[in-house]
């Protein structure tokens, strides 16, 4: 029996604080200001991410762009493997995207499959001016042709590994660790 065990811790609290203050920066920078900015987090962990950055930006700003909650349950590729009764949240958009900027935001990008799907949802609510996208990990090894805007770490890992953002918002930990399975 194989079980995923810790290998590596990549990002502590200070860390990660460090990585969302400078996507902020450069979601700024990039965007020239806030102007029709709307942040969206991809549940679960996307949220917290989203959050953060906004307070970061009302920090540079003095003005705390929306943020918004996004469930891709129904829009995975992969849904019918999941389970028989998927368990889907509401998405909370605060504001009508069509003409805004959209940073979507997540805790890892790997394959883009969820990155995909988080695109079609977003397409089905209106039409934004443009979306881009903050991920607080790359960890490479794309299926699709996806790439992140603003990128908290780079790390190339193996297939194996797992990438595992913890944030107190929804676990018992702030960090980010790389576990690996092993057999028992």
């Amino acid at each position: 029996m194989s079980v995923l065990v810790d290998k590596t811790v990549l990002m502590d609290s200070e860390g990660i604080r460090r990585a969302l203050t400078r996507i902020a920066h450069e979601i700024v920078e990039k965007n020239k200001g806030v102007e029709d900015l709307v942040l969206v987090g991809i549940r679960t962990r996307g949220v917290p991410i989203a959050e953060r950055i906004a307070v970061e930006i009302d920090q540079i700003e003095g003005r705390r762009p929306p943020t918004g909650v996004l469930d891709i349950t129904l829009y995975r590729d992969d849904l019918s493997t999941l389970s028989y009764q998927p368990i889907v949240h509401p998405t909370q958009m605060p504001v009508d995207i069509t003409g805004k900027t959209i940073i979507l935001t997540d805790d890892v990008l790997y394959t883009g499959r969820t990155i995909r799907a988080a695109l079609d949802a977003l397409i089905d609510m209106g039409r934004p001016k443009v979306i881009q996208l903050a991920v607080l990990i790359d960890r490479g090894h794309r299926e699709l042709p996806i790439r992140a805007d603003y990128v908290g770490k780079n790390v190339p890992t193996a297939a194996r590994e797992v990438v595992s953002v913890q944030l107190s918002d929804t676990d018992k930990a702030e960090q980010v660790v790389i576990r690996e399975f092993q057999e028992e």
